[in-house]
């Protein structure tokens, strides 16, 4: 079901075949996230339901008045800027740009990291597939959700002990990063999404492997996984968009068109926001690399159980993540 909705959204060109798409999406993933019998996880449905079919509605009205206002449904000619600006509102709600972001940290807190990894990956897919498609015009509102996205996710992660709700923030912050760049140039939107997607799903994969879903739990996983323990910082570190990772080649290009498009004070302001994501990844690095927790004797090493998860996503995720950085002169040449 999730791969139908994605893929019908993807090959329409009608909008109301890509409201179905988006709907049949939102319906599949919902009994993914409620089959834990957990409370929190029902609430986290609910939550996610309300949103999405909120956004869906708000995208079928904007479509509709499109059609009643130029007389086409096609996804490509949209013209009237009033039913652009509600469909971009509607597909940032969708995929939890700031403003309407605050639904994104809590449904991920409540679900388990293999739907959470589902969430945060497929799911924008379909939404930024419409908005690469309709290529909004609206210049100011498209940097205004993308500086304040940047803000928001640098912002929120700070206080954060949860590493789901960490791992949101920091989505929130690089869909805005996506979101700023859009209307300059639409290949380096889908460049910053793949590398967002590899980036998210090592890190995604490694907590899982550890079973980690607060920085207590990192800090032990030293004794779990030695190997692994020492990667995560960098992967961490590429998430931040620190050289020589994978994660400084979208920011970097990014920064570098804002300037040729002559918008310096966009591209500080979003160079500064990085920061605070950067913190919050420092701070992860370093409970997991560079502390050892308050341990007795007896509980030192954990359990070194063998785990059923299979480790090559991982690793070639990973290798991805530390290693894509010297292909950029092949990316920017095409």
């Amino acid at each position: 079901g999730l791969g139908l909705g994605t893929t019908i959204t993807f090959a329409s060109s009608h909008w109301l075949l890509a409201w179905m798409g988006l709907e049949m999406n939102t319906l599949a993933i919902i009994p993914i996230m409620a089959h834990l019998h957990h409370p929190r996880a029902v609430e986290a449905t609910t939550k996610y339901f309300l949103t999405q079919a909120t956004a869906a509605a708000m995208l079928l009205f904007a479509s509709t008045t499109n059609a009643w206002l130029t007389g086409q449904w096609d996804i490509q000619q949209m013209t009237h800027p009033l039913p652009v600006t509600m469909i971009t509102l509607a597909l940032a709600l969708k995929i939890g740009l700031a403003p309407v972001h605050s639904w994104l940290p809590e449904v991920l807190q409540g679900l388990d990291l293999t739907t959470g990894l589902i969430l945060s990956t497929w799911q924008k897919l379909a939404p930024f597939a419409l908005l690469l498609q309709i290529y909004p015009a609206n210049s100011t509102l498209l940097i205004i959700l993308g500086l304040l996205s940047t803000l928001v996710g640098g912002w929120g992660g700070l206080n954060q002990t949860q590493l789901r709700k960490i791992l949101a923030y920091s989505s929130i912050a690089h869909l805005g990063w996506m979101i700023l760049i859009l209307q300059f140039s639409p290949s380096l939107t889908l460049l910053a999404l793949l590398t967002y997607l590899v980036m998210t799903f090592s890190t995604f994969l490694v907590f899982k492997l550890n079973k980690s879903t607060n920085i207590n739990t990192l800090a032990i996983s030293w004794a779990k996984m030695p190997a692994l323990t020492s990667l995560t910082p960098l992967i961490l570190l590429s998430l931040g968009g620190l050289p020589p990772l994978t994660g400084f080649m979208p920011k970097w290009l990014i920064l570098q068109e804002l300037t040729k498009q002559e918008l310096p004070t966009t591209a500080t302001l979003a160079a500064l926001t990085a920061l605070l994501s950067l913190y919050f990844y420092l701070r992860l690095s370093y409970a997991m690399a560079l502390t050892m927790s308050p341990n007795n004797l007896a509980g030192v090493t954990p359990w070194r159980l063998p785990s059923a998860q299979l480790t090559l996503p991982l690793a070639v995720t990973t290798t991805m993540t530390l290693a894509l950085l010297p292909l950029t002169p092949a990316i920017t040449a095409t």
